[in-house]
């Protein structure tokens, strides 16, 4: 599993951050980081909800 972030829609709101804070951040910059970017298998329902909770739609999964 993959996260993919395309950073130009992304509006730094923080809905995944909240979701899956080891895995994303907002950065100073405002915008949001990927700290994981293949987290473990395990982690695919935090992960899944994170991206879910993009209203900008921003992040995707990749298998």
């Amino acid at each position: 599993m993959k996260i993919a972030l395309h950073a130009g829609k992304c509006d730094g709101i923080g809905m995944c951050e909240a979701a899956a804070p080891d895995i994303f951040e907002v950065g100073d910059d405002g915008l949001v980081h990927v700290l994981d970017p293949t987290p473990d298998e395990d982690r695919r329902h935090d992960v899944q909800e994170a991206i879910d909770s993009c209203p900008v739609r921003a992040l995707l999964l990749e298998d």
